[in-house]
């Protein structure tokens, strides 16, 4: 699936359609998760682990040039962030807010 991005003025422009269906993405792993019951902070270092797991091969496929695992092992990586925020009572939105408030106003590259 291509995402549905353009650029304008030298700024990426994500189309509400993407974020939408990103947002759907996030309830509908929420709930995948909460179906399989690894939900519980219990699962939280296994999880990391997971994390860890996930990110690592992305490195790989990026080393490797493999698009498609590429693409695979970003999407795994959500998946596994996810499911890790909410095992620790955070919603994955909350977190991303976070960081975007801490990152938004740094000049340079």
């Amino acid at each position: 699936m291509k995402a549905k991005i353009s650029t304008i003025f030298g700024k990426i422009i994500i189309k509400k359609e993407v974020m939408k269906n990103f947002d759907e993405l996030i309830t509908n792993v929420i709930g995948w998760a909460d179906d399989k019951n690894i939900l519980k902070g219990e699962n939280a270092p296994k999880q990391m682990l997971k994390v860890v797991e996930e990110v690592g091969e992305t490195a790989g496929a990026l080393l490797k040039d493999d698009r498609p695992e590429l693409i695979d092992g970003i999407g795994d990586s959500f998946v596994t962030l996810i499911i890790l925020s909410m095992q620790l009572g955070l919603h994955p939105a909350e977190c991303l807010e976070a960081a975007w408030n801490e990152i938004k106003d740094r000049k340079g590259k």
